[in-house]
């Protein structure tokens, strides 16, 4: 009996040491690589998706229409992006991706979203106390308004059964006239992906 007894807690220790001696493997790859592990919604979706969204909005039509009557680039708010979902999708990591696609085209301007507005205002509003050199205190009432506002959703469907299951991830982005309540732009984007072996359901 003390044999085995022995024995038991001669494997435990050897398992104990054998998993304490184990060694994690991390690889390093470019963040522009398409890397898809558990098939859920990823930051490789949200580049793909803002970058082809944003091309075709800023493409359309209404973009045209609004130069030449006023001669400049449209100002753009980018609001929320509502995650509709069974995932936790960070949808302030796919605006930001949005904002970038944006800026990228060089035909429209991006003003600071209401939280980081509320940041500004407060730099800008200490700005005048009296610490700040006159010369680079920067004036109140000088924001400019945006024109327009992007605002979205993202969905899902799935089909599942056993041990493989197709999902399917619409994006749907609308472009607003802030003046008029107007929707000058309409797009929609999708992306399948299948999923096999699936040790569980999402």
């Amino acid at each position: 009996m003390k044999k085995i007894l022995r024995t038991m807690i001669y494997l435990c220790l050897i398992s104990t040491f054998l998993t304490g001696c184990a060694t994690t493997k991390v690889e390093r790859v470019d963040v522009s690589e398409r890397v898809d592990i558990s098939g859920k919604w990823n930051d490789y979706d949200s580049f793909l998706t803002s970058k082809e969204m944003i091309d075709d909005c800023v493409g359309s039509p209404w973009w045209k229409l609004f130069y030449k009557k006023n001669l400049r680039n449209p100002i753009i708010i980018v609001g929320h992006v509502l995650n509709k979902t069974h995932e936790h999708i960070k949808s302030d990591v796919f605006v930001k991706y949005l904002e970038r696609s944006l800026l990228n085209t060089g035909e429209v301007d991006i003003v600071a979203s209401a939280e980081e507005r509320m940041q500004v205002r407060r730099e800008r509003s200490e700005q005048q106390e009296g610490f700040t050199d006159p010369e680079t205190i920067k004036q109140m009432g000088k924001e400019q308004g945006a024109d327009f506002m992007l605002i979205g959703s993202v969905h899902t469907i799935k089909d599942e059964a056993k041990g493989k299951y197709v999902i399917l991830y619409q994006v749907n982005l609308e472009l607003v006239d802030l003046e008029t309540n107007k929707k000058v732009w309409i797009g929609t984007k999708q992306i399948k992906k299948i999923v096999k072996n699936a040790r569980y359901s999402l």
